[in-house]
């Protein structure tokens, strides 16, 4: 029964930092754009192009 008098403030504490966490994700903006990630996966990301590099040597063709 004594053990009781431990817990009880252990589950007080468990749901204090729960609760802080949870207004902390709010205020911090964690939950404003919950479509945009969702929709995301669903597009493919556009390949990017290469840029030659400037100072490359350009390669002939020496077969006749």
């Amino acid at each position: 029964m004594s053990i009781i008098y431990v817990l009880i403030p252990i589950a007080m504490i468990f749901v204090a930092i729960a609760v802080a966490v949870f207004f902390w994700a709010v205020k911090s903006d964690q939950f404003d754009d919950l479509e945009r990630q969702s929709m995301s996966i669903l597009f493919d990301d556009e390949p990017k192009q290469a840029a030659p590099e400037p100072d490359a040597p350009k390669i002939k063709d020496t077969q006749p």
